[in-house]
């Protein structure tokens, strides 16, 4: 069969082969006679450990957000379940994207896999190609019929190639190196002497016992406070407190990056969430092992040691602060401690055992 797209002739195979056209970096499985045998190894692809996902789409689902959600639940994310549910904010269709990128680009996903996507609406294909274009991640849709259906937005046709093997060496491809999302350049860092001195009034101080990790009284004001990078060159970070495996898991399958995020943090520093709340970007170092927090005034601004459990977690929450294009000064977690307050605490309930009690009054700027 010859398919003509946009003044372009395209060979199709005939039979049970098929064939696959890449559009820039995404590519189009057309598998006219829905051979098994396509759909079992896209399912065996799915390696997240080595940057490779499928995503199933949930069928006859009307949720705007459906695919993102189903895009979500292939990175080992999991909703929480009920109508007055704390995920209820990723309903919406932006911010269900927005956490699907933020963790495709934490996790280093290089290639996502997408078995039956002639059912998808041309929206939802819309919305797919767009969450590739801020990944920079190689998508492959499985086209299971004839290629006549083939939505505009799949129109314009660059290659192609046909048969088993390459199927199977195309998903054995490790894809290419994710686009990071682009963010104002952060200041550069005080060295010397400055740094020296700003470091010294921030190292940790002797704390009484059962006191939180960040003082939140008020203070004549001081000096900007350095990033984690540089106090990491100067003071030592503070042992992580040890959680259970099964909590560390827990937070692992929270959905939404920040919520992920702020929650670990609390849990291995049983920080005060006034602290929390003025950790910005630079505050946690490139390869997500130390971060910084603050005390009102930066009185105490203790360095922390990211135990590697919760570095995935973390790296989702800045991966999603950068995506919002937000500047490195500006609080990563400050989203969702106040315009999502009750969602973080519903689901600090959800956790009883890690004992994070989150009143509403503190959750206020």
């Amino acid at each position: 069969m010859r398919l003509r797209i946009r003044g372009q002739s395209v060979q199709w195979a005939a039979g049970r082969e098929a064939v696959a056209v890449v559009y820039g970096d995404v590519t189009i499985v057309v598998d006219e006679e829905d051979d098994l045998f396509y759909t079992r190894a896209a399912l065996q692809a799915h390696r997240p450990a080595e940057g490779r996902i499928t995503v199933q789409p949930t069928p006859a689902s009307v949720s705007p957000a459906a695919l993102a959600h189903d895009m979500l639940y292939a990175l080992g994310k999991r909703l929480a379940p009920g109508p007055n549910s704390p995920d209820v904010w990723l309903d919406s269709v932006n911010a269900a994207w927005l956490a699907a990128a933020a963790w495709g680009v934490a996790m280093g996903v290089r290639h996502v896999v997408v078995p039956r996507a002639h059912l998808l609406t041309s929206r939802r294909i819309d919305q797919l190609l767009a969450w590739r274009e801020s990944t920079g991640v190689q998508l492959t849709l499985l086209w299971q019929k004839p290629p006549r259906g083939l939505p505009p937005a799949l129109a314009r046709v660059e290659r192609r190639i046909s048969g088993r093997d390459q199927f199977e060496a195309l998903l054995a491809e490790p894809g290419p190196i994710p686009a990071r999302p682009s963010f104002p350049p952060a200041l550069p860092a005080m060295t010397g002497a400055a740094a020296m001195a700003v470091a010294a009034r921030q190292a940790p101080a002797p704390q009484p016992r059962g006191s939180g990790a960040a003082s939140t009284r008020p203070g004549p004001p001081a000096p900007p406070c350095t990033g984690a990078m540089a106090t990491a060159q100067l003071v030592q970070a503070a042992p992580a407190l040890k959680i259970g495996s099964e909590e560390a898991a827990a937070l692992a399958a929270l959905a939404h990056p920040l919520i992920a995020g702020a929650l670990s943090v609390l849990a291995f520093t049983r920080a005060g969430l006034g602290s929390l709340r003025f950790t910005r970007d630079l505050d946690i170092t490139g390869d997500v092992c130390a971060i910084k927090l603050h005390g009102v005034g930066h009185r105490h601004c203790p360095l922390h040691a990211v135990p590697a459990w919760a570095r995935p977690l973390l790296a989702g929450a800045r991966a999603h602060h950068r995506l919002m294009a937000h500047s490195p000064e500006e609080g990563v977690f400050a989203p969702a401690m106040v315009a999502e307050a009750r969602h973080l605490r519903a689901h600090a309930g959800r956790l009883p055992r890690l004992g994070l009690s989150l009143p509403a009054g503190a959750l206020v700027p």
